[in-house]
C-alpha cells in the first residue's frame, strides 16, 4: 500500500474510464462535513460550498466520459449521517455521479472488504482510509492483484443490486 496525495488521486481518476466508489460505513466524521451536518440538523439553508471542489471535479471528468459510480451500503434504520448524505447526494447526482444505495438487511453473499475504495476500470485500486472513529485518513494505492480481484468481485456482485438515488429517496 502506497499513500498518495489528493492530486494523485484526482490524476488517477482522470486517466480512467470507470471509477467505482464503495462506501462501507454508516457514519463518517470528516472535518469539513461537521459544519454542514450541523446546519442540516438545525434546518438551516445550505449552499453546498463545502462540496463545490468535488462537484466541479466530477463535472470535469464526467464531461470527458468518465463514469463515476458510488455505492453506499447502509443499515436500517438510517443513521443521522446517512440521512444527511441522502440530502447531499442530490448534488453529486446533478454533477454526474451515479449514486446508489444498498440496504443491508441480510448477508449479501460476498465478503466485504475492510476499507472503502475507488476501483478504477478493472485493475487499479485506491483505498479511502479512515480512522476507527470515521475521520478521513487519506488515500493509498494498492497493487496487490488478489486484493484488486476481491474488490472487483465485490463491485460486480453488489453494483447491480444498488438502488439509484432517485428511486431510493422516494421509497
Amino acid at each position: 500500500m502506497e499513500p498518495i496525495t489528493y492530486r494523485e488521486f484526482q490524476d488517477a481518476l482522470r486517466s480512467a474510464k470507470r471509477a467505482w466508489h464503495l462506501e462501507l460505513r454508516d457514519t463518517y466524521k470528516v472535518t469539513y462535513e461537521k459544519a454542514p451536518i450541523a446546519r442540516w440538523r438545525n434546518g438551516e439553508p445550505e449552499d453546498f460550498a463545502f462540496l463545490e471542489e468535488w462537484l466541479s471535479f466530477v463535472r470535469e471528468v464526467t464531461d470527458r466520459g468518465l463514469a463515476v459510480e458510488r455505492l453506499r451500503l447502509v443499515t436500517l434504520p438510517h443513521t443521522e449521517y446517512t440521512q444527511w448524505s441522502l440530502f447531499v447526494a442530490e448534488q453529486n447526482v446533478a454533477a454526474g455521479e451515479d449514486v446508489r444505495y444498498l440496504p443491508i438487511r441480510e448477508p449479501l453473499g460476498v465478503a466485504l472488504p475492510a476499507e472503502d475504495c475507488w476501483l478504477l476500470d478493472d485493475d487499479r485500486l485506491i483505498l479511502s482510509l479512515f480512522a476507527p472513529d470515521g475521520e478521513a485518513g487519506g488515500f493509498a494505492r494498492e497493487e496487490d492483484p488478489e486484493l484488486i480481484a476481491g474488490y472487483r468481485a465485490v463491485r460486480d456482485a453488489l453494483w447491480p443490486m444498488g438502488i439509484s438515488h432517485s428511486e431510493y429517496v422516494t421509497r
